[in-house]
């Protein structure tokens, strides 16, 4: 699809006052993407579990403006407030004003209203879990709800890749929030209809041994990050080590798609936990450098492949750009795991924190 394809029509009908309410979740990258080009083009692609109980729940409010229609062009704003978990936040704003105005050319009747926004998380807000993914795939699918009052003709289908693509100009990783279990962004030939301009949903029948495939987060550091994703990401452009990276990535992907298709748990420990690493020892070659894992992510990580070797286990570890430790597993792993995450794990989590998750299947209305 052209990015044209997205830009909404005339609106067919006059709303005064609506109001939707989505819950979306946060995703955990398989294989990842790390680097890009503007407007929020992946140097590579990715493919990630959706999850289930880490999301977002967003309600907006949408009030039509009284002047809406006689507002020349240059005085046109786009009008909101953003409440997170109950209070105001105007330090939020800016990001989602930035969004906003990415999105104008697609979404022109945002315009035409004040916004009131109203979010909470069901987990801890900048704790390395994808916050901006479930939350601006969350304002998206409010977006695409009005849009859809407004133009009653609009198919499940575009919706979905429009949300997607809407949500990937505010972050990349949000595209792969919308659908799921497994979601692909980034054009690959490996994947059918797969694109840089918004997330799809992987097209071939996965194994038996990856549906419900289980996600436990160990919150080892709830702070704020010490490097936002868009620095981290803008470091690529002059990475020595860029291209390798991006070459390595896509041909990682392909071998994921075999590996999800076949059911091969050692080749998707394997893969997935070199893909983590490399991740962050993209991070340690950055010029500025830096160091997101802390002791304990080291820890638990030794710990993880102690209990593998020792227990013929198929659990393995991801990581994003954070100190948190995604723990995966089969279902069938989940009594076991779960008690040695409680026994051996939490005492290296903040507070002995952890999320228990699995994987899901994407947004849904509330």
């Amino acid at each position: 699809m052209k990015t044209s394809e997205f830009i909404a029509k005339k609106a067919v009908k006059n709303i005064e006052y609506v109001s939707f309410t989505w819950q979306t979740p946060s995703n955990i990258a398989l294989v990842k993407y790390w680097g890009k080009t503007n407007p929020q083009i992946p140097k590579n692609a990715s493919i990630s579990f959706t999850l289930n109980n880490c999301h977002t729940i967003t309600t907006i409010d949408f009030k039509r403006k009284h002047n809406a229609e006689i507002v020349s062009e240059s005085d046109k704003s786009v009008a909101f407030n953003l409440f997170f978990e109950g209070k105001k936040k105007e330090e939020f704003k800016p990001k989602i004003a930035e969004f906003f105005k990415r999105i104008q050319a697609y979404c022109p009747y945002i315009f035409d209203y004040e916004m009131t926004i109203k979010s909470e998380n069901s987990f801890p807000h900048s704790s390395g879990i994808a916050s901006s993914a479930s939350g601006l795939s969350a304002i998206a699918m409010c977006l695409m709800s009005l849009e859809k009052q407004l133009h009653s003709d609009l198919s499940e289908e575009f919706i979905n890749k429009k949300a997607s693509f809407l949500a990937r100009l505010g972050s990349g990783s949000a595209s792969r929030s919308i659908e799921g279990p497994l979601v692909v962004w980034g054009k690959h030939a490996a994947v059918e209809e797969s694109s840089d301009l918004f997330g799809v949903k992987f097209p071939y029948k996965v194994a038996p041994v990856f549906n419900n495939y289980q996600d436990a987060i160990l919150l080892v550091d709830k702070g704020e990050k010490q490097v936002s994703s868009t620095v981290g990401h803008n470091l690529m452009n002059n990475h020595p080590y860029a291209d390798a990276r991006f070459k390595d990535a896509n041909e990682n992907l392909e071998k994921m798609a075999t590996i999800l298709q076949k059911g091969d748990l050692k080749a998707f420990v394997s893969l997935v936990e070199s893909e983590a690493l490399t991740l962050h020892a993209m991070m340690m070659a950055s010029s500025p450098y830096f160091i997101l894992m802390k002791p304990n992510t080291l820890k638990i990580i030794n710990k993880i492949w102690e209990y593998r070797a020792e227990n013929d286990s198929n659990i393995c570890f991801t990581l994003d750009a954070g100190a948190n430790v995604h723990v995966l597993y089969p279902e069938n792993e989940k009594k076991s795991v779960n008690t040695f995450i409680e026994k051996e794990l939490a005492v290296f989590c903040q507070n002995k924190q952890y999320i228990l998750d699995n994987a899901g299947l994407g947004a849904i209305e509330k």
